[in-house]
């Protein structure tokens, strides 16, 4: 092997190294953010439509089961439903009136919303630098490219 092609080889362990441990580490962890931004949107929405059914019923009393945690439920009794606890984050719980609830959802999923949106720009940017290095690899390999109809993706 030639001095020229050890060289080669070095760098292309180099860059798959960088994509192993750097690019797809750090693709993951945006992945994984943007799941948990989604299921605190959910839970929102699902709060969302409890107080619309709750504004509906017109009734001040309710009953439901609480999780006590570990999924061991308890039935509980609420004497009048008008306000509630929401937990805006931190540990810390707002009492909110149901509108002022609503009010406060829907700003609450817009900013989450706008989030996931950036997240999901920062993931294209990754694959798009995964992508790039990619290329590069085949560029010092000397590798044609491959016909679109036989590409898989490789995220």
């Amino acid at each position: 092997m030639t001095t020229g092609g050890h060289e080669v080889d070095k760098k292309v362990l180099e860059y798959e190294t960088f994509i192993t441990e750097v690019l797809k580490r750090d693709l993951q962890k945006v992945l994984e953010q943007r799941d948990e931004v989604y299921e605190k949107i959910a839970q929102y929405l699902q709060l969302k439509n409890v107080i619309e059914s709750l504004q509906e019923s017109e009734s001040k009393e309710l009953t439901t089961d609480v999780d006590l945690g570990c999924n061991f439920y308890v039935q509980a009794k609420v004497e009048d439903s008008s306000r509630i606890f929401v937990s805006i984050g931190y540990g810390f719980l707002v009492e909110f009136t149901l509108p002022e609830a609503l009010k406060f959802i829907e700003k609450k999923t817009k900013q989450l919303t706008e989030q996931t949106e950036t997240l999901t720009k920062d993931s294209s940017k990754i694959k798009g630098n995964i992508r790039m290095v990619l290329e590069g690899l085949r560029e010092l390999q000397n590798l044609r490219d491959l016909p679109v109809d036989r590409r898989r993706e490789v995220f």
